[in-house]
């Protein structure tokens, strides 16, 4: 199992042995509850459905309700599944805490970015702003958003709008430190959302990509590098 659901819970810092500081993001990952397991037999793949955070059972629908009764787990708040590569060896009702995980895993989060609302294109889009000097009237407005050869708006056009509630991915963010008996995850780096949001921590997809260091070209006794001769 690579997945785990919590809540972002602020930033601080960690100092390691040798006396670095590394700004980390403090997730309170879970402990997460297994409410179905699939398998390629019965549902024609293989996955987890993970459940986070109880609920009263006035806010969940009476069938969702039914099924939480039947498997005898509170409700949850939210339901996150994985898919797997072989079938499941947890049962129903198992639970997933932040022991997954190890020092030093590379992980990605999921979060939802802040929303901000309705923005302009310099916040939202970084935009710069003109001049304010000389009668300039035009301090922050967009300015021109197409020519009258094509007619309409182009599509794709970079203007003002809704920004931020998108779900966003960090990845590649190392785990500096785990404190199991408070199911505390301490990553290295900034998580997307606000305090208190919702993350699913998992196992990194891609692998961070390693700098090659070319080897220095050899140098004749003058100090200048020989040039080599060009086959002809």
């Amino acid at each position: 199992m690579t997945l785990i659901l919590g809540r972002k819970q602020g930033m601080t810092q960690v100092y390691s042995d040798d006396g670095t500081l590394t700004g980390v993001t403090v997730v309170s990952a879970g402990p997460c509850v297994v409410t179905q397991v699939r398998t390629k037999d019965k549902d024609g793949y293989d996955a987890v459905q993970l459940g986070f955070e109880d609920v009263p059972d006035s806010r969940v629908a009476k069938p969702q309700l039914g099924q939480y009764k039947k498997i005898g787990v509170a409700p949850k708040r939210f339901l996150r599944e994985e898919r797997l590569i072989a079938a499941p060896k947890m049962a129903v009702g198992d639970t997933i805490t932040a022991a997954i995980f190890q020092v030093g895993d590379m992980v990605d989060v999921v979060g939802t970015t802040k929303g901000r609302g309705f923005a302009g294109t310099i916040k939202r889009h970084g935009f710069h702003r003109g001049p304010e000097t000389h009668g300039c009237m035009n301090v922050r407005q967009p300015g021109s958003i197409a020519s009258r050869r094509i007619g309409k708006l182009p599509k794709g056009k970079r203007m003002a709008g809704h920004y931020g509630v998108d779900r966003c991915t960090a990845k590649n963010m190392r785990v500096v430190r785990i404190d199991v008996e408070r199911n505390l995850l301490f990553v290295a780096g900034s998580v997307p959302g606000p305090n208190r949001g919702f993350v699913q921590v998992q196992m990194a997809k891609t692998a961070r990509k390693v700098n090659v260091v070319a080897k220095p070209a050899k140098a004749d006794g003058k100090g200048a590098p020989k040039a080599e001769a060009k086959k002809k």
